[in-house]
């Protein structure tokens, strides 16, 4: 990614600033602490993936402001691409995604900012985290995988490398192996328990046959028992035939000697209605009278009401009158106060515009003394025109002769560290000289160890060959034996036949050759035990040749850090030559500088500007303490300019209240006439009389239309008697009849139910002569019974046997089908739990880290090389020896870890024991070649590197060596940008981005 220009609009502390990057290849982002040289780095981030360091979006948006938008132009895989993100304030944010074409910039949204934000990743390859943890050095993160010890460091690694996605993969396979597990135990348990089932099908067949034999041996008792029944039945249906008909005439009996009281009680009841209805019909005249007379009152009733509503209607046409003239009335009150109100408030502002007039005289002098001030001022003001840009000119001056004179002087001081530096590193020569005999000493004893080395390894393999032949023949002797001893198995049988000849052997025979094959057995098992001990003893010896292989390559590993350390002093010792001759020119050139500091001969074109600039301000005699008095004065006396205007106003204004006075009065005179007429002359009071005359005229009585009403609503009861005199004497010949009819049913009754009577006692008579058999019917059926519920629940028993077997049947197909589940779940148990180890730390999360560490160790190497001059070097050890548990156990384990070994001139030593500088470089180096790797790993390349960290704990060769750096690895990059507020780096750039605040928020300004 290559950035080509930054546009903010209410960024944090930015208003509205663009940045353009083109041109810019290694650029310094500088200014003073707070300014804002972070938000550039951090509106990058925000606008490609939208996360930044606050807390919210909210919090991105400027003070004041209602809405931040941040536009991103850059090169990716050679293609230019825009990036706009936005956010009104109380709302979510837009983004767009856009693409350089032939036709100007195209859209490459997608179907909302959730899927945008994915093509963006995906077209990148870069999401936020690999960002931060490659292109962007953030700050105090350099020293975070250093500071961490060896456990808590391969954590970090790992989540760099992104490995927390395997942990994920170990833990979905761990849940799946659980689950699998689970399933194959129960279905373990499920096929035990029908395998029991199975076995004990022989039982359920022997319980299916007792069943079946007590079915059918309850059958045939049930076929006698039901036989006899029958007979017996078939005696009795005779006397069954009389005891129905008996049963049959005593129920008609009972029925009709309910019917009987029923039509009695009918006819007592139609006996009271008649008896009644004669009252009533007694009471004719007497009701028909009153009825007559409440129909008179009605009609009276209802011409009183008519009266009624026209009275209501009437008052209520009245009250609407009254309260319309009521609020006339009001209207006309409430316009006088008004117009009485307004004249007050006139003639009190008439006193007060009197006291301003009053005042004109002071005021008049005053506006002269301003007139004369404000000409004086603007004389100041013009001569002020001229002496800005030469006082402006003269402190750009002054400013550069300081600047001169302050780089002058750190010059100075950088060489005079640079001139303790030099010597101190000529002091060290003899002692370097020393190291390096002795180095090269031990590089030779090295060299002889590797020739005894190959010699012990060839000596290994002759003895390793020698034994792998000692382990043929011994395999050959014991196969020897077996032979033999299916020899003699063969010679064992009596009956056996030479396997030569084929001839049946005799006695004295196969006994001499079963002798003389049990002889050569014993001479191949002692040729085995030799050969066992020759074998031993050449383990023994490759064994030792192993270990003593193994101490020299411990020896062997030393080469590396010797030669290196060789290589660093042997280059040391060749740059010493130019340190003295760097010495001899820093000398003139400090005592060039210290002459110029002496004499201030530094900057004479600037100080002969100075001077004619000092002769232009003399000769224009400009005092700056005059020209503010004279200005204090024009803002002293602006008051009488104001208070000028306001008599002119207030004489203004009391010519307009003069004209208004008369008017507003006879506006007075004319609403209080209209308020006199309302209340005698006017139509809605002339209205009003008339109604009231109308009213008197209906002469309506209320009382006495009450007291009809109340009389109707008691006599209501009167309609009630006369409709039910009507219904009477309609129903009266109707209950007559039916009591005539009742009277004749109930004579017709009586008479059926003594001709019944008599023949119910006929066939009792005849029922005692028949014999009863009903006790020994009911004996055989409650027996019959009990045999066909016993045979159901046998015949039920049978079911669930039958049921049973069938299910075995089907078990016997389910039994077959889970056993192939079982092996299939085993399977999947025993396939995640291997994948739970593979995924797990010690596995692909492990190997990955060690495949990563010797590539992050060359590029660290590489990088601290050019930073410390070849004086350190860094190894990532990933095992080492544990500690023993026990004295007696002299096999050593070896454990994981991750150690940092740091090697410079004097040894190894802790990162703890580096001075600030020195582990910064460190850090630098470790967390540049992670950024590196990091990339690749990402399938992008690394074109843009931010180092937003601290450099203040570098010395002046640091910053030197850091600077060196970072133009050494320039080429690899397409634009470097770093954060500092420190002058030795701002003046090493070839372009400053100058940050700095103002009360319109941060600015930048961009040097070259």
């Amino acid at each position: 990614m290559i950035p080509l220009q930054l546009t903010l609009k209410n960024f944090l502390s930015y208003r509205d600033i663009a940045l353009d990057f083109r041109g810019l290849h290694t650029a310094c982002i500088c200014g003073s602490n707070g300014a804002g040289k972070s938000s550039l780095l951090e509106a990058i981030t925000w606008t490609i993936w939208g996360k930044s360091r606050t807390a919210s979006d909210e919090d991105i948006i400027h003070t004041g402001a209602e809405y931040v938008r941040v536009d991103f132009q850059f090169i990716c895989y050679e293609q230019t691409y825009r990036i706009i993100r936005s956010r009104p304030r109380g709302k979510n944010n837009s983004l767009d995604f856009q693409i350089n074409s032939s036709s100007g910039f195209i859209s490459l949204n997608g179907k909302g900012v959730r899927a945008t934000q994915d093509i963006i990743i995906s077209t990148l390859k870069l999401d936020y985290d690999t960002f931060i943890n490659s292109a962007y050095l953030r700050q105090g993160r350099a020293d975070e995988f250093m500071l961490r010890g060896a456990t808590e460091r391969k954590k970090v690694l790992a989540e760099l490398l992104k490995l927390d996605q395997y942990q994920t993969l170990a833990e979905k396979a761990k849940d799946l192996s659980k689950q699998y597990k689970g399933q194959f135990e129960q279905i373990k348990f499920s096929l035990d328990k029908i395998n029991q089932q199975i076995e004990d099908r022989k039982n359920i067949n022997n319980q299916l046959e007792t069943t079946n034999e007590a079915i059918e041996k309850l059958r045939d008792v049930q076929q006698i028992d039901r036989e006899k029944s029958q007979k017996i039945t078939e005696k009795d249906s005779h006397r069954q035939a009389w005891l129905e008909q008996l049963k049959w005439h005593q129920n008609k009996w009972q029925i009709l000697e309910k019917e009987t009281q029923k039509l009695s009680q009918e006819k007592t009841e139609l006996g009271e209605r008649i008896h009644e209805a004669e009252i009533i019909i007694d009471q004719e005249k007497e009701i028909t009278e009153k009825y007559e007379e409440l129909l008179i009152l009605q009609k009276q009733e209802e011409n009183l009401s008519n009266k009624f509503q026209l009275s209501q209607e009437l008052q209520q046409k009245k009250q609407k009158l009254e309260k319309e003239i009521l609020t006339i009335n009001n209207q006309l009150q409430l316009k006088i106060n008004r117009e009485k109100t307004g004249l007050q408030q006139l003639e009190e502002t008439e006193k007060n515009l009197q006291k301003i007039i009053n005042q004109s005289e002071d005021i008049k002098v005053a506006v002269q003394k301003l007139t004369h001030h404000r000409q004086r001022l603007q004389e100041l003001d013009k001569l002020q025109h001229k002496v800005a840009p030469l006082l402006k000119q003269k402190q750009k001056l002054e400013t550069e002769l300081e600047k001169i004179k302050a780089n002058l002087e750190a010059k100075l001081e950088q060489y005079n560290n640079l001139e303790i530096q030099y010597n101190q590193e000529l002091g060290k020569i003899p002692e370097r000289r020393q190291l390096l005999l002795k180095l090269d000493n031990e590089i030779q004893e090295i060299d002889n160890q590797k020739v005894y080395q190959k010699r012990i390894r060839e000596k290994s393999q002759e003895k390793k060959i020698i034994q792998e032949k000692l382990v043929i023949n011994k395999e050959h002797c014991i196969e020897k034996i077996e032979e033999l001893q299916q020899k003699v198995n063969l010679l064992s049988n009596p009956d056996s036949i030479c396997p030569l000849c084929e001839q049946k052997l005799d006695e004295s025979r196969r006994h001499s050759v079963i002798n003389k094959t049990h002889q050569e057995q014993q001479t191949l098992q002692e040729q085995i035990w030799i050969l066992q001990e020759e074998i031993s003893v050449m383990q023994r010896n490759i064994k030792s040749l192993i270990i003593e292989d193994k101490q020299l390559d411990t020896n062997l590993q030393k080469l590396g850090n010797i030669q290196q350390e060789f290589s660093q002093i042997e280059a040391q010792l060749d740059q010493a030559g130019e340190v003295k001759v760097k010495l001899k020119k820093l000398h003139k050139e400090k005592e060039c500088i210290n002459n110029l500091i002496a004499t201030e001969t530094y900057g004479i074109e600037t100080q002969r500007d100075l001077e004619t600039i000092n002769m232009r301000l003399e000769q224009l005699n400009y005092d700056e303490q005059s020209h503010g008095l004279t200005r204090g004065e024009v803002d002293r006396l602006r008051w009488a300019e104001i208070k000028q205007s306001k008599v002119e106003d207030a004489i203004r204004d009391r010519r307009k209240i003069s004209q208004q006075k008369p008017e507003i009065i006879a506006q007075i005179e004319h609403l209080e006439t209209e308020l006199k007429n309302l209340e005698t002359d006017s139509k809605l009071t002339q209205d009003a009389n008339n109604i009231e005359k109308e009213i008197k005229d209906l002469n309506y009585d209320r009382a006495y239309h009450q007291r009809i009403s109340s009389y109707i609503r008691k006599s209501q009861s009167c309609v009630i008697d006369y409709q039910k005199l009507q219904d009477i004497k309609e129903q009266y010949p109707r209950l007559q009849e039916q009591f005539a009819n009742i009277s004749i049913r109930i004579d017709n009754n009586k008479e059926e139910q003594e001709n019944t009577e008599k023949f119910i006692e006929q066939l009792s008579s005849q029922l005692d002569t028949i014999e009863d058999h009903s006790q020994e019917i009911k004996i055989l059926e409650t027996k019959l019974k009990e045999q066909r519920k016993t045979l159901d629940n046998l015949l039920a028993e049978r079911g669930k046997i039958e049921q049973s077997l069938s299910q075995l049947d089907s078990l016997k197909k389910d039994q077959q089908e889970q056993e192939k589940q079982y092996n299939k779940v085993r399977k999947q148990y025993r396939v995640y739990t291997e994948l739970t180890t593979a995924f797990s730390k010690n596995g692909i999360q492990l190997l990955m880290i060690e495949n990563v560490l010797p590539q992050l160790e060359a590029e660290t190497n590489q990088i601290l090389s050019r930073l410390t001059g070849n004086q350190f070097h860094i190894r990532f050890v990933t095992q080492k020896v544990g500690k023993s548990g026990s004295s007696r156990k002299k096999s050593t384990k070896m454990i994981d870890t991750l150690d940092i070994i740091i090697s410079d001139d004097k040894g190894s030593r802790a990162y703890e024991t580096y001075s600030g500088g020195e582990a910064f470089r460190i850090n630098f180096s470790v967390r540049l070649a992670l950024a590196k790797l990091l990339a690749q790993r990402a399938g992008t390349t690394l074109q843009m590197l931010i180092i937003d960290e601290g450099f203040g704990t570098q010395d002046a060769e640091g910053c030197e060596r850091l600077i060196a750096a970072i133009n050494a690895i320039s080429s690899d990059f397409y634009c470097i940008l770093a954060v500092t507020h420190m002058p030795q780096f701002k003046e090493a750039f070839q372009h400053r981005i100058e940050v700095y605040k103002t009360n319109q928020g941060s600015k930048i300004n961009l040097v070259s």
